[in-house]
C-alpha cells in the first residue's frame, strides 16, 4: 500500500495542484502554478525517505508552500468581501468551493509533517496521517475545485427551461463537497458515526457533480476526447464514492468492509486517475476551447 499511496500523493503534489491553480484563476495564479513543481519538490522526495529529521525538514518545506496557498485563499476572501462581484460574493457556492480547494492542501501538508516525523498528531495513527495527505489533495483540493467549476459552468450555460433544477443541484454540489470534506475531517475527532455523516454528505455532493458533468457539461464538449474524459470522471465517481460509503458504514457499524489497503488500490487509485486526472485534463481542454472561441 505504501508505494501506491506515495505515487498517488506525488501525482497530487506535482500535477494536480498546479493544473488546478490554472483553472481557478489563470491570471492571478499563473505565476504560482508555474513555479509550484519547484516549491512542491520536497514533498514527493520526503515520502521515499525513512522517517526522521531530513524527511521532516523536507515535509515542512512542502507544508510551507501549502500554507502559501491558504494565505492566497485568505487574500481572495478578503478581496471578495471588500469588492464583491455580482453573483460571486465570498459565500457564493462556486467561490466557497474554490476557497476550500485552496485551503485543503495545508491540511495535507500538516499531516505530512507529523507523519514524516513519526509524531501522532492529535493521537492519530501514522497510517491515518499518511492517508490524510492524498485525501486532502483529491477529496479536498480536486473535488472542491471541480464542484466549483461545474457550478460556475452550469450557472452560465444552462438552458432557459431547465435552469431552476440544474442551478439548485449545482449549488448543492458546490456547498456539499466542501461541507462533506469538513465533516469527514471533524469525524476524525468525534467518532465513526460523525465520519459516516460526512461521507454521506460528501458522496451526495460528488454524485451531484457526476450527474451534472454527464448531463450538462459533457454534451457541450467540442471533441470526443474531452467528452470521453468527462464521461470517465463522472462514471468513476459513482463507483469510488460508493466504496467510500461502504468503508465509512463498516467502520461505524462493524459490518464487513474493505481494508485500507484495498481502499487505496480501488477508491484511492480510481479517484486519482479516473476522476482527478481525467477531470483536470477535460477542464483544461474546455478552458482552451473557450479561450479560442472568445473574440
Amino acid at each position: 500500500m505504501t508505494v501506491l499511496v506515495h505515487l498517488i500523493v506525488t501525482l497530487g503534489m506535482l500535477y494536480v495542484i498546479p493544473a488546478g491553480l490554472r483553472l481557478i484563476d489563470p491570471v492571478a495564479l499563473r505565476g504560482t502554478a508555474r513555479i509550484w513543481p519547484l516549491l512542491a519538490a520536497p514533498g514527493p522526495l520526503c515520502l521515499w525517505l525513512p522517517r526522521g529529521a531530513i524527511a521532516t525538514a523536507l515535509a515542512a518545506l512542502y507544508a510551507a508552500a501549502t500554507l502559501y496557498l491558504a494565505a492566497r485563499a485568505a487574500a481572495r476572501l478578503l478581496r471578495s468581501v471588500r469588492r464583491p462581484a455580482a453573483g460571486a460574493g465570498p459565500l457564493a457556492p462556486s467561490e466557497t468551493a474554490v476557497l476550500t480547494a485552496l485551503l485543503a492542501p495545508s491540511v495535507a501538508g500538516t499531516a505530512l509533517v507529523a507523519e514524516r516525523s513519526g509524531y501522532r498528531l492529535f493521537g492519530f495513527d501514522l497510517d491515518i496521517l499518511a492517508l490524510t495527505v492524498p485525501h486532502f489533495h483529491f477529496a479536498g483540493f480536486t473535488a472542491a475545485l471541480v464542484a466549483g467549476l461545474v457550478c460556475r459552468a452550469t450557472a452560465t450555460a444552462t438552458a432557459p427551461g431547465a435552469g431552476a433544477g440544474v442551478g439548485a443541484l449545482s449549488r448543492w454540489a458546490a456547498y456539499s463537497v466542501p461541507g462533506g470534506t469538513l465533516l469527514v475531517l471533524l469525524g476524525y475527532f468525534v467518532d465513526d458515526w460523525a465520519e459516516l455523516a460526512g461521507a454521506v454528505v460528501l458522496t451526495g455532493g460528488m454524485w451531484a457533480v457526476a450527474l451534472l458533468t454527464w448531463r450538462e457539461v459533457r454534451p457541450g464538449a467540442r471533441d470526443r476526447t474531452t467528452a470521453a474524459l468527462l464521461a470517465t470522471s463522472a462514471a468513476v465517481l459513482v463507483a469510488t464514492m460508493l466504496l467510500a460509503l461502504w468503508w465509512a458504514l463498516g467502520e461505524a457499524t462493524g459490518l464487513v468492509h474493505p481494508t485500507l489497503t484495498w481502499m487505496a488500490a480501488t477508491h484511492g487509485l480510481g479517484n486519482a486517475l479516473g476522476f482527478a486526472l481525467c477531470s483536470l485534463l477535460a477542464w483544461r481542454r474546455l478552458t482552451l476551447d473557450r479561450t479560442e472561441t472568445t473574440p
